[in-house]
C-alpha cells in the first residue's frame, strides 16, 4: 500500500474552494489532457455529494481505463473522501481536507491506494505509480488553483 500526500494552498474561500474540488465538469477539465478523461456514469454532472458514485473512463499507460468511484464521507466544507469500488486498484481510497487560513484554502490530499499483482503490483507501486500519481494530484491542484484564483477575482 503506498500513501501519497498532497498540499496547496488556494487564495480563496474554503466552501469555494470545497466546491470547486467536487464539480465534475471541472475535474475532467483540469487532469493531464494526453488522459483523455471523462465521465460516463453515475454523477456526471455538476458538483458530487455524499453517497453519490461517479464512474471516470481515461488512459494511463497507453490503456483505457474506467474507474467507479463513491463519496463516502462527507463533512462541508472540511472534509470529503471517496473511495474506490471498481476499477485498476485493488483498492483505492482519496481523502480531500480542506482548513481556512486567513480567508484562503489550505487543500490537502492523501490517496491510498495498492496495485493488484502482488509483489508485481507491489514493485510497480514503488517504481512507477507513486510518483505518478503525486504528478497527476499536484498536476491537477495546480489548475484548480488557476481555475479558482481566477473566478475568486472577479
Amino acid at each position: 500500500m503506498i500513501i501519497v500526500t498532497t498540499e496547496i494552498l488556494i487564495h480563496v474561500p474554503i466552501d469555494v474552494c470545497f466546491d470547486l474540488a467536487r464539480n465534475i465538469h471541472l475535474h475532467t477539465q483540469t487532469v493531464w489532457k494526453h488522459t483523455k478523461e471523462r465521465t460516463i456514469e453515475g454523477t456526471t454532472k455538476g458538483i458530487i455529494g455524499e453517497g453519490e458514485y461517479v464512474t471516470f473512463q481515461a488512459t494511463h499507460f497507453l490503456i483505457r481505463q474506467k474507474l467507479t468511484s463513491q463519496v463516502t464521507e462527507f463533512r462541508r466544507p472540511y472534509l470529503f473522501t471517496d473511495v474506490m469500488v471498481r476499477g485498476a486498484f485493488k483498492s483505492l481510497r482519496h481523502e480531500h481536507t480542506f482548513e481556512d487560513v486567513h480567508g484562503k484554502t489550505l487543500m490537502k490530499d492523501k490517496l491510498i491506494f495498492e496495485a493488484p499483482f502482488g509483489v508485481i503490483g507491489w514493485m510497480t507501486e514503488r517504481l512507477i505509480l507513486k510518483n505518478y500519481m503525486k504528478r497527476f494530484l499536484e498536476y491537477r491542484n495546480q489548475q484548480l488553483k488557476i481555475f479558482a484564483e481566477e473566478i475568486g477575482k472577479r
